[in-house]
């Protein structure tokens, strides 16, 4: 800790770099050991969990701070892989997306009763400008389209090999996630406002 420390201090970072390293740098350990101990994903969290919190670390001493999605990535291996270490039952590490997606699309669907609005406007708002139409349209997709990869990662790792749901986890989802997001530029442009 006091070495990462001083390193942050006395040399300067590029920050594009240290954030790619942050975000991707703990999945790339994760999958070396996991194929390099015979696919033993009970043995591949613990340097997934002790890389992520270093990761943490790494982005609070840079920035003071630390984003929420990566803070609750973070609680969220640690509590799952923890659990699935101290049970030695890999089915937590496996319902972990489901539970996130889960919370995420409960978010989206009842945090308007407390926000008055739709919770992507209270989220996304400073990024572009949407009609209040527009706004509930996108919320609408975002808690489908949450409660459709809870669904369909129950299907994968009730239905698949242990091998075939780690690939699907880190090849799978985050490009379903990106074509999703790109299929709603067009709803973007067609709801956009001047302001």
């Amino acid at each position: 800790m006091l070495t990462i420390c001083y390193v942050v201090d006395k040399y300067p970072v590029n920050k594009s770099f240290v954030k790619f390293v942050t975000d991707f740098g703990p999945l790339a350990i994760f999958l070396y050991i996991y194929y390099s101990s015979g696919k033993d994903i009970k043995i591949a969290l613990v340097p997934f969990i002790v890389a992520t919190l270093v990761a943490l670390i790494i982005v609070w001493l840079l920035e003071k701070r630390i984003p929420m999605v990566p803070l609750l990535g973070g609680i969220f291996i640690t509590f799952f892989g923890g659990l699935t270490i101290y049970f030695d039952n890999p089915i937590f590490i496996y319902i972990k997306p489901t539970i996130i997606n889960i919370l995420f699309g409960l978010a989206l669907l009842f945090g308007k009763y407390f926000t008055k609005e739709p919770v992507l406007k209270k989220i996304l708002g400073n990024a572009f400008n949407l009609t209040d139409d527009g706004w509930k349209i996108l919320n609408r997709r975002w808690i489908y389209f949450f409660f459709s990869l809870a669904l369909l990662n129950e299907i994968v790792w009730r239905t698949q090999s242990e091998e075939f749901w780690v690939n699907f986890k880190v090849w799978g989802l985050l490009p379903i996630t990106f074509i999703f997001t790109a299929f709603q530029v067009s709803l973007i442009n067609k709801y956009k406002t001047n302001e």
